[in-house]
């Protein structure tokens, strides 16, 4: 049996921490998420804002004490850094107190780092729930301030990945003014949505299997299903159909924010920005060439922490 590992991942919306061996004892993983919106204005400023930063030592101060409490040395700890990092000027100051709290400094991932742990994670966890997945297989990781569509052999990994600058937070704050989003708003969000899928070297219409991940595609899912509240066991390695997950994104867009957080299975940190996040993944089904998609509760977090144990 190998030692308890310690992997986090810090998005531009939420810090995720996975705590356990997920190698031997995967049922007694502990997972924890906090929304800390860390790439609050990024796009705007260019920098992380102090309050975003604040939220995210409360965050990470509690990380530390769940990892301390677990007897997880450093060297057993990885903590993984995406959008909001890449992205801010004043990214040092984020180094520094990351390291002051955990003892180490955050990795901020390179676009083929990211698509081989976002693919390896969700892989797995579809595996181990014995969904099969036929390739080339298509993960979709939508977050706060960019959304990846990675390609690959479900056997072997991925072999196209990209990284596109279009996220739930991102595109909210850019575009969105009036609540609920309007039928203009929504024009704009789709154009960038469209302009970015333009350009991508991965093309949707490839995939024979679609795996949907991360915060924005989950919650999604719920809704989808029609749960009273949020159960990861309800939602992982689920198959939706496509047309259901549309008219699912209809509805949220239909919402005021309120009407949102008042929903069981929405997050309230997530309420607010979920409509942009819901316009991306409606474009990205409008590409595919399949009439399903399965949904992983495994992702970056789950394949940050195989790397600590293969």
């Amino acid at each position: 049996m190998s030692d308890p590992v310690a992997a986090i991942d810090c998005g531009t919306n939420t810090i995720k921490l996975l705590v356990g061996d997920p190698a031997n004892e995967p049922d007694r993983v502990r997972r924890e998420s906090r929304m800390i919106r860390l790439g609050q204005g990024v796009d705007a400023t260019g920098r992380l804002a102090p309050e975003a930063l604040e939220r995210a030592w409360a965050a990470i101060d509690e990380y530390a004490a769940i990892i301390g409490s677990a007897g997880i040395g450093a060297d057993r700890i990885r903590f993984c850094a995406t959008s909001a990092t890449r992205d801010a000027a004043n990214a040092a100051q984020f180094t520094a107190g990351v390291h002051a709290r955990l003892g180490i400094d955050p990795e901020v991932l390179s676009g083929e780092e990211e698509a081989r742990l976002a693919f390896d994670g969700a892989v797995r966890g579809l595996t181990a729930a014995s969904v099969e997945l036929i390739g080339p297989a298509l993960v979709v990781d939508i977050g706060g301030g960019s959304t990846e569509l990675i390609l690959g052999d479900p056997a072997t990994g991925p072999n196209a990945a990209h990284s596109m600058d279009i996220g739930s937070v991102r595109l909210h704050e850019r575009h969105v003014r009036h609540d609920p989003i309007t039928p203009d708003e929504v024009a704009a969000v789709v154009a960038d949505v469209d302009a970015a899928l333009d350009a991508c070297p991965v093309d949707p219409a490839l995939a024979r299997s679609v795996l949907a991940v991360a915060g924005t595609n989950t919650t999604i899912a719920a809704g989808t299903l029609g749960l009273a509240a949020y159960d990861r066991d309800l939602i992982h390695a689920r198959v939706l159909a496509v047309p259901d997950v549309l008219a699912q994104v209809d509805r949220l867009l239909a919402m005021s924010v309120a009407e949102r957080r008042a929903l069981g299975w929405m997050h309230p940190g997530r309420a607010d920005v979920i409509d942009a996040g819901a316009l991306i993944l409606a474009r990205v089904l409008a590409r595919l060439s399949v009439a399903q998609v399965v949904v992983a509760e495994t992702d970056i977090l789950d394949g940050i922490a195989w790397s600590l144990v293969s």
